[in-house]
């Protein structure tokens, strides 16, 4: 099974994956209120700053949520400010579905630029800082920005969304660095046993 590692820096990052307990529960807490305050207006909800007992909640399950996926997502979040920034990376299986799909998204979707990795090669960056409202009175949508890159047989994405357009673009240069340390590795089971080698493309 292929699995996601990567080298964030723990200066700048908080892990949300595997961060059981009180072990990063402020920063999840308020990373979700973003996200929940961000989703709400959206969908044209009033905004309620702070994200109340559903950010909590959320921020409860979502380390054991994210251990069911088995090293195929890790999420971090700005350790400065968790409102600033909430980055997600996974690894899917690229299905005719899924190639289908991707063939089909919006225009703006095209407007990438190139982004090389040493683990995984040649990939895309898809910066959208200032994306346009759905409609005239609707309100920004967040910033956002995704990397990408097709193995043959996985997709492999980061995607950063943030809670303020101002603030977003001063963690470009981290979420490149963080982009760039993202890797595979391999698990292949050892004959005769239910021991696991983990290989690791370095």
């Amino acid at each position: 099974m292929m699995r996601l590692q990567a080298d964030a820096d723990p200066a700048i990052w908080v892990p949300v994956t595997g961060s059981f307990g009180l072990r990063g529960r402020r920063h999840r807490k308020r990373a979700i209120g973003m996200l929940l305050t961000q989703a709400s207006a959206a969908m044209g909800a009033a905004a309620r700053p702070g994200g109340g007992f559903a950010a909590w909640a959320m921020s409860q399950a979502a380390p054991a949520l994210l251990r069911k996926a088995d090293g195929r997502v890790l999420v971090w979040v700005w350790k400065g400010d968790p409102e600033r920034v909430v980055a997600l990376a996974q690894v899917q299986q690229a299905t005719p579905q899924l190639r289908t799909a991707r063939a089909m998204m919006p225009m703006e979707y095209d407007d990438t630029e190139d982004f090389r990795s040493a683990y995984l090669g040649a990939g895309e960056k898809l910066a959208v800082p200032f994306p346009q409202r759905t409609r005239a009175d609707a309100p920004p949508p967040p910033p956002t920005v995704t990397y990408t890159w097709d193995t043959g047989t996985a997709f492999v994405t980061l995607t950063a969304i943030g809670g303020d357009r101002e603030s977003f673009g001063t963690a470009d240069a981290a979420l490149d660095d963080l982009a760039r340390s993202l890797r595979l590795v391999d698990d292949v089971p050892l004959a005769g046993g239910a021991d696991v080698l983990r290989l690791d493309p370095a």
